[in-house]
């Protein structure tokens, strides 16, 4: 299923907007979930993770839709965004927060359904697996291929990635199930480590190509290096 949210302050375009990703629901046989939002406020407080795509007016009155974008993509990294505007020079900024494209209003089922497939195309090749965490700030999406390590942090985790480091509110046990099959490994009582950044290990201290670097746990050494062995032995 696809799920599309509609940001914008305009109701009446909300309901036009959605009677056109019926229609295309309908024409492509795909299962569609529309959820409509009418602020920035509203959609960033309220942000589902579940959301695949976004149309998000950049003009709303109490947050608008590149302050929203910002907020956004601080909670998910990859979810989809087409800016929405009646001004085509406002919507430039917008690709700032890795925006897919951005229509002038109005807009037409051709237009609609020309950017949805293109998004689409374009999101198969950035697919990637993902977690959801949480923590006092929200829900969060972590695409694992942008996932270093994982450490624990005042009796919580510590996720580093590409971006930031967010704080995880889960045990490391939990964790560890979840990320293992993905190319992930205990290194140490504290820590998880995504193999595909390891660089290299020097006694007790693993390398990663960010230049980072954490312990690996004399018990786990040996377990760790045959894993890692059989790891990159997938990809020679």
């Amino acid at each position: 299923m696809l799920h599309i949210a509609i940001c914008d302050d305009e109701k009446d375009f909300v309901i036009y907007l959605t009677q056109l990703i019926n229609q295309y629901a309908a024409e492509t046989g795909e299962e569609i979930k529309v959820s409509a939002f009418y602020d920035g406020i509203e959609l960033t407080t309220h942000y589902d993770t579940t959301i695949d795509l976004i149309f998000l007016d950049i003009q709303m009155k109490l947050l608008d839709g590149l302050r929203a974008a910002k907020r956004i993509r601080q909670m998910d990294e990859r979810v989809g965004i087409i800016f929405l505007t009646t001004l085509a020079q406002c919507a430039l900024e917008g690709y700032k927060y890795q925006a897919a494209n951005y229509i002038v209003k109005p807009m037409k089922y051709a237009r609609l359904k020309a950017e949805i497939e293109q998004w689409r195309r374009r999101s198969r090749k950035l697919d990637s697996p993902a977690i959801v965490v949480a923590n006092d700030s929200g829900k969060y999406k972590i695409f694992l291929n942008t996932l270093h390590y994982v450490e624990t942090f005042n009796r919580n985790l510590l996720l580093h990635t590409e971006q930031e480091k967010i704080i995880c509110y889960r045990s490391m046990k939990d964790l560890e199930q979840e990320l293992a099959p993905h190319g992930f490994v205990r290194c140490h009582t504290s820590y998880i480590v995504n193999l595909y950044y390891v660089k290299g290990v020097n006694k007790l201290e693993i390398t990663l190509v960010t230049g980072e670097t954490i312990p690996v746990s004399q018990p786990k050494r040996r377990q760790f290096m045959e894993q890692l062995a059989e790891y990159s032995g997938d990809f020679l």
